[in-house]
């Protein structure tokens, strides 16, 4: 029998509701602050902003996965062991009706 290395998963939808509340509240806000995809691609044209635009992302990725990797290695769980590869069970197969 199998046992779960991990705990039961939570339901996932407490966190996709309050991920399009956030969303939707960051919309109403854009529209009201008046940013428009042309103002903000006057932004775009300062390299202080594309270059922010780029690593920003990037670094937020980089973190996440460090803090994946230190999660799962400070949780002391043993690694499951390492099993031989299965042998292939060679069928005899020999030709049916009006083949080979």
């Amino acid at each position: 029998m199998q046992e779960a290395t991990s705990p039961k998963r939570r339901s996932f939808s407490l966190y996709a509701v309050v991920s399009a509340a956030l969303l939707t509240v960051g919309v109403i806000v854009a529209i009201l602050a008046g940013v428009s995809p042309a103002s903000a691609a006057s932004l775009a044209t300062n390299p202080e902003a594309q270059v922010m635009v780029f690593m920003v992302p990037l670094t937020v990725l980089v973190l996440v996965m460090l803090f994946e990797v230190a999660r799962f290695a400070l949780r002391n769980v043993a690694l499951p062991a390492e099993t031989k590869p299965r042998r292939q069970v060679r069928r005899y197969w020999s030709p049916g009706h009006n083949e080979g």
